[in-house]
């Protein structure tokens, strides 16, 4: 019987868990993964060309079946056979499991890519959706093209275009072109960003302010002191 003390001094081998989540997704079988698991225990423990009577014993696999899942695995690039001279000056082969990697990596970039197009997707179809909001009706298929063209010639970014929708509605313009110039004001300033704008509203409402006081201060009328305690003394 297995004891907690020798189970704890066994060795382990260290699998990534986006291993286990995608390895089916980039089109790996079940027994490709079998044998690259245990292809990759025997490398970190410094065999990098195992036997095929040693993974015939520990997979379980018979030699031929072994043989057919490495070339299929060759075949879809999951690894490779490579032959280098070692330190004694003599050939020697070994499996190469970084190509794996690198499948895996490369899914992983795709399906990031098809998430934020996705992503993108639904930011622009709430930015049709507010507009017909704020506007009260459906817009037409001249404005579809003028707020798409704000995003792909003009390249405005969606938080952008909706804080001049705001502007707009705020003071009860509900035209594209009115949100056009200020979006083509806000581009002359170099206010690419929602960020920009307001950081800039928030600098002007300041002038303002600051200005407002000065002019307050400057009509306050001179108002003479009298002295009660000599009351002669001008």
């Amino acid at each position: 019987m297995l004891t907690l003390k020798e189970f704890l001094k066994a060795d382990t081998t260290t699998v990534s868990n986006l291993l286990l989540q995608y390895y089916q997704k980039i089109g790996m079988s079940n027994d490709e993964f079998i044998l690259f698991l245990h292809l990759l225990r025997f490398e970190q423990e410094g065999d990098s060309f195992p036997e095929l009577g040693i993974l015939e014993e520990t997979t379980g696999m018979s030699i031929d079946h072994i043989i057919q899942v490495l070339q299929s695995s060759v075949d879809k690039g999951f690894i490779s056979i490579e032959t280098q001279i070692n330190s004694s000056g003599r050939s020697e082969d070994r499996y190469d499991l970084t190509l794996f990697y690198d499948r895996l990596g490369h899914y992983l970039e795709q399906l990031e890519k098809k998430q934020l197009e996705v992503s993108s997707e639904k930011k622009v179809t709430n930015l049709y959706q507010t507009f017909e909001v704020e506007f009260g009706r459906p817009l037409s298929p001249i404005e579809f093209e003028t707020i798409q063209s704000w995003l792909t010639v003009d390249h405005y970014e969606i938080e952008l275009i909706e804080l001049a929708l705001r502007e707009a509605v705020l003071n009860q313009a509900y035209s594209l072109k009115y949100i056009d110039r200020i979006l083509l004001a806000w581009e002359r300033k170099n206010l690419r960003t929602k960020q920009d704008v307001q950081v800039d509203q928030k600098k002007r409402t300041n002038q303002i302010e600051s200005k407002a006081k000065n002019e307050e201060e400057e009509k306050l009328p001179f108002i003479p002191l009298h002295n009660w305690l000599n009351p002669n003394e001008k």
